[in-house]
């Protein structure tokens, strides 16, 4: 088995991921893109395989990002090897210039179930932002928690580009009390019936509820948040939506 990390995308997770997910949402990245201007720095904290950061290099935006994994930013210099990314925890990111605009997409902050480090993040992007700069990101809710199941089921089966399977299995866990989804996994690579390769994952998730998020920002020192239930920019009034998307400046 490999190594059991929070939330690390590890090779086989960022196979899937690949080939699931390759290309961004066209919603969910003309929604990001109305932000962008060309004369705009722009960051893309937890950019991944790149499947928002390529198309904002391709429209000739001047951006750049970090991740945390190898193996998610290999695949995006794959695409883009002149992109200008780190590999580093969104906490030690360190550069001395701001930015106009920085947008995290996909719910990705959810991903920091631990709401202190996850206020730490907030004040980080806080740091980092020009004075009048927005940083627009997205959450999950408590209205997309799963269903609980005990035993780990084959869900996703998907076939790499050498012709092996690749399968995930999972299992799911809402914790009320915190707000927290579980949802532990482990990825298989097989050839016909043969096991080549095995990587855990232990996925979790903190899903908000109306107005909690809002909180912290404001505790963080952020100002003029406007909450949205789409990427239509539908304001939000209630928990009765997916993700909550929110714009804010300091």
């Amino acid at each position: 088995m490999g190594e059991h990390k929070q939330n690390y995308y590890g090779s086989l997770c960022t196979e899937m991921y690949e080939i699931l997910h390759e290309k961004a949402p066209i919603d969910e990245l003309q929604f990001y893109l109305s932000y962008a201007e060309k004369c705009m720095r722009i960051l893309e904290p937890l950019c991944g395989s790149g499947r928002f950061l390529v198309p904002f290099l391709e429209r000739g935006f001047d951006i750049g990002g970090m991740d945390l994994s190898e193996e998610m930013l290999a695949k995006l210099k794959q695409k883009a090897p002149s992109a200008k990314v780190i590999q580093t925890d969104i906490l030690k990111y360190s550069v001395e210039e701001k930015f106009d605009y920085i947008f995290i997409p996909s719910g990705s902050i959810s991903l920091f179930t631990d709401i202190d480090i996850c206020k730490n993040i907030l004040r980080k992007m806080k740091e980092l932002l020009k004075p009048g700069g927005k940083f627009v990101f997205a959450v999950d809710t408590v209205f997309d928690r799963c269903a609980g199941n005990s035993d780990y089921k084959a869900s996703v089966f998907v076939k790499t580009k050498e012709g092996f399977d690749l399968v995930l299995k999972g299992k799911n866990y809402y914790d009320e009390k915190t707000q927290t989804q579980f949802s532990p996994s482990i990825y298989e690579l097989y050839n016909g019936s043969k096991l080549l390769q095995s990587e855990n994952m232990d996925f979790q998730t903190h899903l908000y509820k109306y107005g909690e998020m809002e909180q912290y920002l404001r505790e963080c020192g952020f100002k003029n948040i406007l909450t949205y239930s789409t990427y239509q920019k539908e304001i939000a009034f209630n928990d009765e939506c997916e993700m909550f998307i929110y714009e804010c400046s300091i």
